[in-house]
């Protein structure tokens, strides 16, 4: 990350206050900050797009930029120039966040998808597990083991990017871990509970986790430790990265259990959901250059 961050300066570099002036965007939440050249430069080169696309995207931002735009605004111009002037994995790898957030509704593909990312990372992991704790029965959304060590993980799952986890949830999660810690029930049991949310924690959760020794785990908390890093590092993308299927081909997918782009390489499941014999090489040629980056 860091080697990225040094790479990635030298291309915002001299794109100031003099050229830009202060001007406001609006975040997902809703509070202002800053236009800063240099983390959209950031965001685009973690994801492998070269300096001199990088260059052409942050021109065009500016160009663009007003008062009060927002932060899903300046993706989308940038989204827009990859998909039609880069490789379909480039825009496909900058839309990860966005992609998560298309897995809902329901939040159960999420879930899926957590699992996932948990077993590329070595865990042994099922989804929607029912224990039984000291107190009374929960069901839980995944189920993970490695080197002995149980966990108990409460998928907290936003459809937009505004949507923050509070103590409540906190509360609550700790609360069961703790009943299903004390159970006899042997197969019931866990060692720790964790609380994981594709988007952020407020202070108060994070505050009350760390006295209670309640794991957490956001979208990019601890700082180098969240879910965006376990992904790239595991190369374990969702299917709703992919530029080349519609709407309806992915949820069509996903209500079937099939979260990772890595799964639709195969012609005979992509012919097996519908999808038209003409585009099913231009599908599978985009997921397998996406996953093999």
């Amino acid at each position: 990350m860091q080697t990225y961050a040094r790479g990635a300066s030298s291309v915002a570099h001299g794109y100031g206050a003099q050229n830009i002036g202060s001007v406001l965007i609006t975040k997902a939440d809703g509070e202002q900050e800053m236009f800063v050249p240099t983390k959209l430069d950031n965001s685009l080169a973690r994801v492998g797009v070269g300096p001199d696309m990088r260059k052409r995207v942050i021109d065009h931002v500016i160009r663009e930029l007003k008062p009060g735009m927002t932060t899903e605004e300046i993706y989308r111009h940038a989204f827009d120039i990859l998909r039609r002037e880069e490789s379909a994995p480039m825009a496909a790898r900058y839309s990860i966040k966005r992609a998560v957030f298309a897995l809902g509704p329901s939040g159960f593909p999420f879930e899926q998808f957590l699992a996932e990312i948990l077993r590329a990372h070595g865990w042994t992991c099922r989804t929607g597990a029912a224990l039984n704790g000291h107190c009374a029965p929960h069901e839980v959304d995944v189920l993970a083991e490695k080197s002995g060590r149980k966990i108990g993980i409460e998928a907290k799952f936003h459809n937009d990017a505004g949507g923050k986890t509070d103590i409540k949830d906190a509360l609550y999660v700790h609360a069961r871990y703790e009943d299903l810690k004390k159970t006899t029930e042997e197969s019931s049991h866990v060692d720790e509970g964790w609380l994981v949310t594709n988007t952020t924690f407020t202070h108060n959760a994070i505050r009350y986790a760390q006295c209670s020794g309640l794991t957490l785990l956001g979208w990019d908390y601890p700082n180098g430790r969240g879910l965006l890093p376990m992904i790239e590092e595991a190369k374990v993308h969702p299917l709703t990265c992919l530029t080349t299927l519609t709407e309806g081909e992915k949820r069509q997918l996903l209500d079937n259990k099939i979260v990772l782009c890595k799964s639709v390489q195969s012609r005979h499941l992509l012919d097996e959901y519908g999808i038209r014999p003409g585009r099913i090489p231009q599908v599978m040629e985009e997921a397998q250059r996406l996953c093999g980056i």
